[in-house]
């Protein structure tokens, strides 16, 4: 028997014997430093963002994202697993390329590469079918690196030197059966001491990653956007609910501050980091100008943005990706990042308490009679909504502006993105003229907010996952169309139902 081959055995028995499905694959694993995606974060982000994109979960079966990858990365020394992956197959046609199947395993598709590459050259345009093919190869890719041991790299420490090595050529039979003289656990022993010395070195900044993805913090501030929801209706004592508000808040700001030291920049680079702050600013906001105006009702409507924000980031799955990722060069100037950006989606969130109260008060007058003055007020606090969202918009339409003709060399240029910013912006400044100067009856106002705020879905999201062209390509994503049709959908049901009840306000 080779060498090699003696070195498998030894491998597998001793750690069948020891956990006989999991061998090594600890959860301990989770805390060693990696470097993948142009970055240095701890194993357990990696292996989660890794068996998410592979599976669509965060866990296999018992088995948490770490013992699996870690399994999977184990196959490249030949060591056996009952693990089975399968990749889902989206699109019709390339369903039609392996007879009707819905998902295949990953072993499977891996010997049908060259079905699928084929497949996608013969199609020209950049179709569904032709984006499904591209991220079944990818998935494919990525589940062929990381059972070959390559996916996972470590860091060799040379004085102050830092390498990084795949797994493949890191663990070594040397280095085993040399830790194996002075270890009855050589394999645990051998990454702790990486992990030590990289410490050592490098120090241990990556660790913040760990704690920030082990808290759950969204799922923390959702539960409490719940009960300071539920307390608002359960009881007349408004401090408890204010307090869970705060609470709310607090968590939220912890949150955003650990994803900025992780990253770096700015919370809103991508369509999680914008739907996470939109939300965040919204209830802030809320707070702020319910402050000033003593009134309670836009904490109410703070916390309804927000707790629809904190749904989508727990539960949209891949839609909206909690990774992250290094910025492309357009984005990487700081300032502009964080002004013109943050000013942007600000804004969003402003005009979300309009949206909520708006929908709050159609439903309200669908169901049961709705005074004149009652409405009239509930109106006022939409104006008010209103007038921060579109001075918030304008401003960050100037910057976006300024910050074009500094990275493009024009202030203008009629991007998709652009456009539908200045529709917005257009939209909105009509409706507040309309109720500025009495045009737009006060029955109609809260219909004509609810539909306005169709068009900030699509300049936010319809443009990243509908139109997908322009200079903002940084910002483009798939998978959202199926939610941004759903929620067209169901606000014009809602304005359409709710319409005739417009004018059934008492005195």
């Amino acid at each position: 028997m080779s060498k090699f081959m003696q070195f498998i055995a030894v491998f597998t028995f001793m750690f069948s014997v020891q956990a006989t499905e999991t061998y090594f694959c600890t959860n301990e694993l989770g805390k060693m430093p990696v470097r993948q995606g142009g970055r240095i974060k701890p194993l357990s982000v990696h292996a989660k963002e890794s068996i998410k994109h592979l599976t669509g979960k965060s866990k296999v079966g018992d088995l948490s994202a770490v013992e699996a990858y870690c399994l999977l990365s184990a196959k490249a020394f030949g060591m056996p697993s009952k693990m089975e992956f399968k990749g889902k197959l989206e699109h019709r046609d390339t369903r039609k390329l392996f007879d009707g199947k819905k998902e295949m395993s990953y072993e499977e598709l891996m010997q049908e590469q060259r079905t699928i590459r084929s497949a996608w050259m013969r199609i020209k345009e950049d179709n569904g079918a032709k984006k499904d093919l591209n991220r079944l190869l990818a998935k494919v890719n990525l589940y062929q690196d990381i059972t070959a041991g390559n996916n996972w790299t470590l860091p060799l420490i040379n004085g102050s030197e830092t390498t990084w090595v795949p797994l493949a050529s890191f663990l070594t039979e040397e280095k085993v059966m040399a830790m194996k003289a002075s270890s009855s656990k050589p394999f645990e022993t051998l990454f702790k001491n990486v992990r030590d010395e990289y410490i050592k070195t490098n120090g241990d900044d990556f660790m913040l990653e760990y704690q920030y993805d082990k808290m759950q913090l969204m799922r923390v501030a959702m539960l409490t956007t719940l009960l300071a929801l539920a307390a608002l209706v359960l009881f007349k004592k408004f401090t408890i609910a204010l307090s869970f508000s705060a609470i709310t808040l607090i968590i939220q700001t912890i949150y955003l501050v650990m994803r900025v030291y992780i990253s770096g920049r700015a919370p809103v680079t991508n369509m999680y980091e914008t739907v996470m702050f939109s939300g965040y600013g919204g209830l802030f906001l809320a707070m702020a100008i319910g402050h000033f105006k003593k009134e309670k009702a836009f904490i109410y409507m703070g916390l309804g943005y927000n707790v629809c924000c904190l749904m989508m980031l727990n539960f949209a799955g891949s839609m909206v990706s909690e990774s992250i990722s290094p910025l492309v060069p357009v984005l990487r100037d700081n300032f502009w990042l964080s002004t013109h950006v943050t000013t942007i989606i600000l804004s969003y969130g402003a005009l979300a308490l309009s949206w909520i109260m708006a929908n709050t008060i159609i439903i309200k007058k669908f169901f049961s009679k709705l005074s004149k003055n009652d409405e009239a007020y509930y109106n006022d606090l939409i104006y008010t909504s209103l007038k921060y969202g579109i001075v918030l918009l304008a401003a960050g339409i100037i910057l976006g502006g300024v910050w074009a003709d500094y990275s493009w060399g024009r202030f203008w240029g009629w991007d998709p993105k652009e456009t539908w910013s200045l529709i917005v912006l257009c939209i909105y400044m009509a409706i507040l003229h309309g109720k500025y100067t009495n045009w737009i009856p006060g029955h109609r106002f809260a219909h004509l907010i609810a539909a306005a705020f169709m068009s900030v879905m699509m300049a936010w999201f319809g443009v990243n996952y509908i139109l997908a062209s322009g200079l903002h390509s940084y910002g483009f994503s798939e998978g959202g169309a199926i939610f941004l049709g759903t929620f067209f959908t169901i606000q014009t049901v809602i304005l359409l139902i709710t319409l005739k009840s417009s004018k059934t306000s008492v005195a």
